[in-house]
């Protein structure tokens, strides 16, 4: 199925940049291969992201990103 709003992205690289819940790992590293602005999740384990300064992904939780969906309104 092709949707408009779906894109594969190939990882080619693991960051491993969550420790305590290796499972997280996988969507840390198609943001960083997705370039996306972005990553939503009230998981705790995504906390970690704020002190790592490269590869700088920010994590918005799930109301954070309600918001910026009715800001594009």
């Amino acid at each position: 199925m092709n949707l408009e709003n779906v894109e594969q992205i190939e990882v080619y690289y693991k960051w491993l940049l969550i420790q305590d819940d290796h499972d997280d790992n996988k969507f840390v590293d198609c943001a960083v291969a997705g370039n996306v602005k972005f990553v939503v999740s009230n998981d705790k384990h995504f906390n970690i992201l704020k002190n790592i300064e490269f590869p700088s992904i920010e994590v918005i939780k799930a109301d954070q990103f309600l918001e910026e969906l009715k800001s594009l309104s």
